[in-house]
């Protein structure tokens, strides 16, 4: 995860990026941070386990949340431009997901996850389904959130 971690810091020199992260708590930062001068792009994110915290700190529009769910294509998207904004960066990468015990009320199994990408050229979401234990899916969504940075930076 480190080398990932490393490309990705690497591809965005010169250029800042930020974090929102819920199922992976924290996870994204832990990785990019333990890359040595990783402070030269990764300024910090935010860490929205919560509805709450996605609807009053992020600005994920409470409408959006009742309607679709917290693991939702349209909460990944506020979530990256709600953290790109708050912390005035380039980059913007968000997850939201389920990693179990169980599904949620809106018919998402355990796996279930979506990675927001914004930056001031493009927005994408992108939906996966991970297999595997708890600790297994948090994994494969950090790894797949720094791959969708990479695949937008080259």
């Amino acid at each position: 995860m480190t080398m990932l971690a490393s490309e990705v810091l690497e591809a965005l020199r010169g250029r800042t990026l930020v974090t929102a992260e819920s199922l992976t708590g924290g996870g994204i930062g832990a990785a990019l941070t333990a890359v040595p001068g990783a402070s030269e792009v990764y300024r910090g994110g935010v860490i929205s386990y919560t509805n709450w915290v996605k609807d009053n700190i992020l600005g994920v529009d409470g409408y959006i949340l009742d309607q679709f769910g917290a693991v939702s294509r349209p909460t990944a998207q506020a979530m990256a431009a709600g953290v790109r904004r708050l912390m005035q960066a380039d980059v913007a990468v968000s997850v939201t997901g389920l990693a179990g015990p169980g599904g949620d009320e809106f018919g998402n199994p355990v796996g279930t996850v979506f990675i927001g990408y914004e930056d001031e050229n493009c927005a994408e979401v992108r939906c996966c389904l991970f297999k595997g234990t708890r600790d297994q899916i948090r994994t494969q969504t950090i790894e797949a959130a720094l791959n969708l940075i990479l695949a937008h930076n080259p």
